[in-house]
């Protein structure tokens, strides 16, 4: 397969945890533009289901794949399975309530893994084959919570300020060898994620997102804010002195 078919018609990508509420417009987006989409994740009925819908919107190849991204044992087999990929999108991920994180390890374990420890897991095999090649792309769903953590999520704040640094220095690694490597940081999105908070500001569609990811991988960015204005905000953020920062009560 040549460098040209990294990206376009005809090429494959995987979504690992398609059936989230972003993965769910990013899929069609890729199917839209004529990939081929390999479909992971846990539910396999509701997979199937998404498949056939695409099939018969793009009249393009669709492959369903169970992935467990906690299962971390699997993912050798699973990355073997899934033949030559073009790209890899991460988009699994789990914010527990913080109030619950904070009092039991459990839950406070659940969401430092599921964001961070499954990511590594995965994404170093599919470093060590895209570096080989040399070439591919892979994407990531961050958070924009990740960039400074607030006293209400920075348990989730801080997984996802760790994938934002794996990706940072796995950009850096693969780089010389064509591979890019985009790190997606998302302001709150309307998904079953988000639906039992309130107040949530510049609250986005996950379509909107979804095109905004797409566009980003297209151009090879380093960094997606989504929407755009979040990028200018968490700039304004990141300078607040530590001393009025922990004072502040969001």
């Amino acid at each position: 397969m040549s460098q040209a078919r990294t990206f376009g018609k005809g090429s494959r990508v995987l979504v690992l945890g398609a059936t989230s509420g972003i993965a769910r417009p990013l899929v069609l987006e890729f199917a839209r533009h004529g990939f081929e989409v390999i479909l992971a994740g846990r539910d396999q009925d509701e997979l199937g289901t998404m498949a056939a819908d695409i099939q018969v919107r793009f009249d393009t190849r669709v492959e369903v794949r169970e992935f467990s991204a906690l299962d971390y044992d699997s993912h050798a087999e699973f990355w073997a399975g899934c033949g030559e990929v073009d790209g890899v999108v991460c988009c699994f991920g789990t914010m527990t309530d913080q109030a619950a994180a904070e009092r039991d390890w459990e839950q406070c374990r659940l969401m430092l893994e599921s964001n961070y420890n499954s990511t590594v897991s995965i994404l170093n095999r599919v470093a060590l084959d895209f570096e080989t090649r040399g070439r591919g792309f892979i994407a990531v769903i961050s958070s924009v919570a990740g960039d400074r953590a607030r006293r209400s999520n920075y348990i989730y704040a801080s997984a996802k300020g760790a994938v934002s640094a794996y990706t940072e220095g796995l950009r850096a690694r693969l780089y010389p060898r064509g591979v890019s490597v985009t790190t997606i940081k998302p302001g709150p999105v309307d998904t079953a994620m988000t639906w039992s908070m309130s107040k949530l500001p510049l609250l986005a569609e996950p379509e909107k997102v979804a095109s905004d990811i797409y566009r980003g991988i297209r151009r090879k960015a380093d960094v997606v804010y989504t929407p755009m204005p979040w990028r200018f905000i968490m700039a304004i953020l990141r300078v607040i002195p530590g001393f009025l920062w922990k004072r502040l009560d969001f």
